[in-house]
């Protein structure tokens, strides 16, 4: 199941309201929704992006911060 891009757009961070990026992993597959400013990743499961605070998980290194 593939994303669609125009919901992608109008999600925003539970937190903060501020708007998430998309991380991918080697294949290209989206894995998860990425809040910089709170510095939260939030899940992709079977294609639903799972917005809920208690299921975001902290971001590291120092790549998660650009």
């Amino acid at each position: 199941m593939t994303l669609d891009h125009r919901l992608i757009d109008l999600l925003v961070c539970p937190v903060c309201k501020g708007p998430l990026e998309m991380r991918r992993d080697a294949e290209s597959r989206p894995t998860d929704l990425v809040c910089p400013a709170d510095r939260l990743a939030f899940p992709i499961r079977d294609g639903i992006p799972v917005m809920l605070e208690s299921e975001a998980g902290p971001l590291d290194g120092p790549a998660a911060a650009a």
